[in-house]
């Protein structure tokens, strides 16, 4: 039997989730209020990856009311470690949501939505988003150590900038910078950074944000920074017809650009450019989805599993 089928067949009484359909998950939604419009979604969207009012009510308003809950607690228990420690700093420590899952599977989406509705709580929290993109090696970099064809996996990032990066964040430091990732040109942006200044809340999305570190070595590794983490699953066939149809949609629109790295593709017919995505998609984005993203799912607080049509279907709770 096949092991990725294997994860999704542990006997209930067994399993380290508690398992949610889509209508049972809904109805958890409680009298949490809709704060974003039909035009909030369409600007938060990502290409090829749809997102309804009906799916924010659904899965994401009661995932918010969760989340309020979890951010509550966490606090009160940070301020009562610093009363038992006698402690006089004033400083606050960031609550921080991981998001992962495979390349087109809707991670900045979900990201997003879940930025806007939790910086509209009523005690409007300071809400902050980066993607690890930022953290890959410059281009230069990888071709230099022949991993072009490895970009997105664990070893085309620089690591122990993103430790650091999220240990100065968790740690309460003011003005903390992250670079910044140009997908238009494909590569980290020389000397341009976003700066995260003490947020209530930090949402981290990345392919292999659950990556665990490596046997026998003593440092942290991302998902130890976490208070929460989601991960997003769909089938494998579902992710490359995904892929695909987002490729060929930026092959009429963003690779048209002269400055995109992916121009060349612009100029292929409609058969040679779903020839082309789908041999990425089989030589890097699928190996990459098998050997180090997928392994990763059940580190997660929180399994959003998505139906052909995009919308989530089930949804698996970590147990406390």
């Amino acid at each position: 039997m096949d092991t990725r089928t294997k994860t999704t067949e542990t006997p209930a009484e067994l399993s380290p989730y508690r398992h949610f359909t889509r209508a049972e998950w809904a109805a958890l939604r409680a009298d949490t209020p809709l704060t974003l419009t039909i035009e909030d979604l369409a600007r938060l969207q990502s290409v090829n990856d749809p997102i309804s009012v009906e799916e924010v009510i659904a899965i994401y308003l009661p995932l918010s009311r969760l989340l309020a809950l979890y951010v509550a607690a966490t606090q009160g228990l940070f301020k009562a470690t610093r009363n038992f420690l006698g402690a006089e700093d004033g400083g606050k420590m960031p609550y921080i949501i991981g998001v992962a899952g495979s390349v087109a599977v809707g991670k900045s989406t979900t990201a997003r939505v879940l930025q806007a509705l939790l910086s509209r709580w009523n005690n409007t929290p300071k809400v902050e988003l980066i993607t690890t993109d930022g953290f890959l090696l410059p281009n230069a970099a990888l071709e230099a150590e022949g991993l072009m064809e490895r970009k997105g996996f664990p070893e085309s990032y620089d690591g122990a900038a993103l430790i650091r990066f999220l240990s100065d964040v968790k740690a309460g430091q003011r003005h903390v910078r992250a670079p910044v990732y140009s997908h238009l040109v494909y590569d980290v942006v020389p000397d341009e950074f976003v700066e995260v200044d003490r947020p209530d809340i930090l949402i981290v999305e990345g392919l292999n944000v659950l990556q665990p570190g490596k046997a026998g070595r003593e440092i942290p590794f991302v998902s130890d920074f976490f208070d929460f983490s989601v991960y997003l699953h769909a089938e494998e066939a579902a992710l490359e017809r995904w892929y695909v149809s987002r490729f060929m949609r930026l092959r009429q629109t963003a690779f048209r650009d002269p400055r995109s790295y992916f121009k060349k593709y612009s100029e292929l017919n409609d058969e040679e450019a779903e020839r082309t995505a789908r041999s990425i998609w089989e030589r890097i984005n699928l190996r990459n989805l098998d050997e180090n993203i997928l392994p990763t799912m059940l580190r997660a607080s929180l399994i959003l599993t998505k139906g052909e049509d995009h919308r989530i279907q089930k949804v698996a709770l970590r147990k406390l």
